[in-house]
């Protein structure tokens, strides 16, 4: 028979022992827990057209509620366009791609860029989507190319 009682600080710091002891050491982060090897650039595109079409549903709105949602969509999906984009980049593509395409980096950091503060997810000019679009197709057909 267990004599006295548990006190519930000492309880609550046991717990937090154990917990802390559990806890992960690190974190990581991953396209996937499993390398399914399943890339596309085609989720960077779907993405991107997104942007573009919240931005021309932006101009063409007088609706200040409306625009506000269309920016915020936008923004959203212009840091969707730079996950995927990022996930080609780091995980797909390998020195071997980088030497047969000296410009991809190039080509990533622009497109990404674009994606971005400087580019889409700082302005509606739906010629910026554009331009981003653009890359997008530039690394595609690089990574098309690379499948064969």
């Amino acid at each position: 028979m267990l004599k006295g009682r548990i006190n519930s600080h000492s309880a609550g710091a046991a717990f937090k022992a154990v917990e802390a002891f559990l806890a992960p050491k690190q974190t990581v982060l991953a396209h996937c827990d499993l390398p399914c090897g399943v890339y596309d650039p085609s989720q960077a595109k779907i993405e991107a057209l997104s942007v573009k079409a919240a931005m021309e549903k932006y101009a063409a709105s007088s609706d200040p509620d409306f625009k506000s949602r269309a920016v915020a969509i936008k923004e959203e999906r212009s840091h969707q366009v730079k996950e995927h984009l990022w996930v080609l980049w780091t995980d797909y593509f390998k020195p071997n791609h980088f030497e047969a395409y000296p410009n991809l980096h190039t080509l990533f950091n622009e497109a990404t860029k674009l994606a971005g503060a400087a580019g889409t997810k700082g302005t509606n000019d739906v010629a910026v989507a554009d331009k981003l679009l653009a890359k997008i197709e530039e690394i595609s057909e690089i990574f098309w190319a690379t499948k064969k």
